[in-house]
């Protein structure tokens, strides 16, 4: 990932995982050699020394033969805080996927492909690195690394109930000990550990919103109590959970809106543990907080949480329902005997939150227009820029949040922006730094990845652009995803079908030639939220598909060494459906098998034009193309000239144009043809 070639091959690995090295008049300075005598480290390399030394202290002292250090937070967030980057910090590594093992006399990290090369820049020789990110690598490690009866040492706050349980399987048979630490060791010996931000909380203004806390709040008190197994109160952990829960945000997490917080929701009270100094007095007024009855907040220190789940436990004939995916063990652990625990993969708040209501989605489809006009801004610039040979990764990257940042309602990117040209968009989460930027370039595709943060939603989109003459293959490969992308948006399913048997879509068109791609097909968008919002999406572990809820579709293909692809939309869940064989299936309850689906676009920046071969496309996938011009066309054209960007708005007009459908050959099935070899039961 940098702009010269030698640093490219660094970053590139083969199918089996075998980094490719090529080595530079000064290649050798760039990474550790741990084999030299003396060792060689460069100068991004941790010295860890003293840092492990005490661990290994502290270790001893309680009885612990092995210590995990995993990536995340008491939360399971995606992101996190600076205050909770203790991998980070123990081992120099800084990527965002890894799991850190320390013993007596071995340290050792595991992490994926994107971070291989990263880890041997950032780490000093103190460590090892293995090429996985597995629970069972881990635990295969660990079993032949500790003695039977010794104990492994965790902070159970940082572990969900679900990989806690995962680890428990794998050791607990080979007598290796789990033990929980509530006091995390690693942050005992970081002494200057970055405080919790003094940003005040806030809550979204009334315009923003259909559904105030108390309506929500009765909302899901009315789904505990139609629960037979009768809990009496209901956990959250997730951050997104109480945010909603409240329509509040704060700045905790980098790219999402969120703030350090869980909430403990009975049927007649409410506790909300929050940093309660950055609670002003006009939120304070907001959550009722100086009141006692069913719909006031009672606001307790975050650190509290655990002591006084605990004291509520002790009551008689309490049960405490939680979701395992976001649920820290710490918290689990208290919820003994069984009978006082309900749990279910994710939380009610997380599956009523899933389905947008009609203001949010009027909200969504408002910031995904504000945010094309951007997008277009960027894509306009660079078709001129770039000939010039004036535009790199990274300027293309800060270009695009700027133009993000005029826009009405901006927060921010919603996520590390994957600005990537020729051989780095071949590594799908590339993000670009001023040492790795590649100049953009008339004779390199261009893949940028980005999305933002609005006070009324958060967008993701992925356009993928070749400003000179693109190879057969390469257009013939861009046509694939597109048609991919293509016939899962169009396609009809019967509400309450699951994405994992609808995302073959997004592949077949690239496995019918031998291609493919290796992350997943789409995931939850959320309204000024995470841009990953779970549990919508199309793996096997996401909820069912309901009217209201908002994906991205995203199928790409790499080819490696040379270039990458991705097109990535949002679109919203309708009930809008044309062309079905009879109209009186549609009845009021969503719950019908006999009510169909489709989608609605709601990312409106068209594909590039030169990457398209319109004879590989079926009449269907043409028209739907063609409509979806239209759209945009219709949405776009007043925005852009509302903004004064009128040659913008003529080039979206030029990069609108319709395709010409005669004559086209059906390469496809009918997705609905395809659908009927799909039983009921796997719908």
């Amino acid at each position: 990932m940098t702009v010269s070639g030698w640093i490219v091959a660094l970053f590139l690995v083969t199918l089996t995982g075998v980094e490719q090295v090529l080595l530079s008049e000064w290649g050798s300075e760039t990474e550790r050699n741990c084999s030299a005598v003396p060792p060689f480290l460069p100068p991004t390399a941790v010295n860890t020394s003293l840092r492990l030394q005490e661990l290994r202290a502290d270790m001893t002292a309680h009885n612990i033969t092995a210590y995990i250090i995993p990536g995340t937070d008491a939360h399971m967030s995606e992101y996190i805080a600076a205050r909770d980057a203790r991998l980070a910090w123990m081992s120099g590594f800084t990527g965002s996927a890894g799991t850190a093992v320390v013993t007596q006399d071995r340290a050792v990290l595991w992490t994926d492909s994107r971070y291989w090369v990263q880890a041997a820049r950032q780490m000093d020789c103190n460590w090892e690195m293995e090429r996985d990110v597995s629970i069972s690598s881990i635990t295969s490690w660990l079993i032949r690394e500790v003695k039977e009866g010794d104990q492994v040492g965790l902070d159970p706050f940082l572990f969900s109930v679900d990989t806690f349980a995962a680890y428990s399987a794998s050791l607990s048979p080979a007598k290796r000990i789990l033990k929980s630490v509530l006091d995390n060791l690693v942050d005992k010996i970081w002494t200057e550990r970055p405080p919790v931000r003094a940003d005040n909380l806030t809550r979204l203004p009334d315009s923003f919103i259909e559904r105030t806390w108390q309506m929500k709040v009765e909302q899901i008190r009315g789904q505990m109590l139609e629960n037979i197994y009768q809990p009496s109160a209901l956990l959250l952990s997730a951050l997104d959970e109480t945010a909603w829960l409240f329509n509040m945000r704060g700045n905790d997490i980098p790219f999402n809106p969120f703030f350090f917080s869980y909430t403990l929701l009975t049927l007649d009270q409410i506790w909300l543990f929050v940093h309660t100094e950055r609670v002003t007095p006009e939120l304070q007024e907001y959550l009722k907080a100086s009141c006692n009855a069913s719909l006031c907040v009672q606001l307790l220190d975050y650190n509290l949480v655990h002591a006084h789940l605990q004291m509520y436990l002790e009551g008689a004939d309490v049960r405490v329902w939680v979701g395992t995916k976001y649920t820290n063990q710490a918290l689990y652990e208290l919820l003994t005997p069984e009978r006082k625990r309900l749990q279910s993969a994710y939380s009610p708040v997380l599956t009523t939150k899933a389905v947008k209501d009609s203001t949010e989605q009027i909200n969504l489809r408002e910031a995904h227009i504000r945010d094309a006009v951007a997008v277009m801004q960027l894509l306009h610039r660079l078709e001129s820029s770039v000939p010039e040979g004036s535009e790199t990764e990274v300027t293309a990257a800060k270009f695009v949040d700027e133009y993000r940042s005029m826009q009405r309602y901006s927060r921010g990117p919603s996520f590390e922006t994957i600005s990537a040209s020729g051989p780095n968009a071949a590594l799908a989460h590339y993000s670009p730094s001023k040492e790795t930027a590649r100049k953009l370039s008339v004779d390199e595709m261009y893949l940028l990845d980005s999305g933002g943060q609005y006070l009324d939603g958060t967008t993701d989109i992925t356009r993928t652009v070749h400003w000179g003459t693109p190879t057969a293959f390469q257009k013939e490969a861009f046509t694939r995803v597109l048609m991919g992308n293509i016939e899962i948006s169009r396609t009809k399913f019967p509400t309450w079908s699951r994405g994992v048997n609808i995302e073959m879509l997004g592949r077949r068109a690239l496995w019918e030639v031998g291609l493919n791609y290796g992350h997943g097909t789409g995931h939850g968008v959320g309204n000024y939220f995470g841009v990953h919002e779970w549990p919508v999406g199309f793996q096997s572990d996401n909820i069912p598909f309901l009217e209201g809820m908002f994906t991205s579709i995203e199928p790409g293909y790499y080819k490696e060494n040379e270039f990458g692809i991705r097109i990535e939309d949002t679109p919203f869940y309708t009930d809008k459906v044309d062309n079905i064989l009879t109209t009186d299936i549609f009845v009021s309850d969503i719950s019908s098998p006999n009510v169909y689906l489709t989608f609605e676009t709601v990312s409106l920046v068209p594909y590039d034009r030169k990457l398209i071969n319109t004879s590989m496309l079926s009449p269907e996938q043409l028209q739907w193309l063609n409509t979806y011009y239209q759209t945009i066309r219709a949405k776009m054209g007043p925005a852009l000239m509302g903004q004064g960007l009128t040659e913008v708005h003529d080039w979206m007009i030029k990069n609108t144009e319709p395709f010409l459908t005669a004559g086209a050959p059906v390469l496809l099935t009918s997705v609905s043809m395809l659908l009927l070899f799909l039983t009921p039961a796997l719908l």
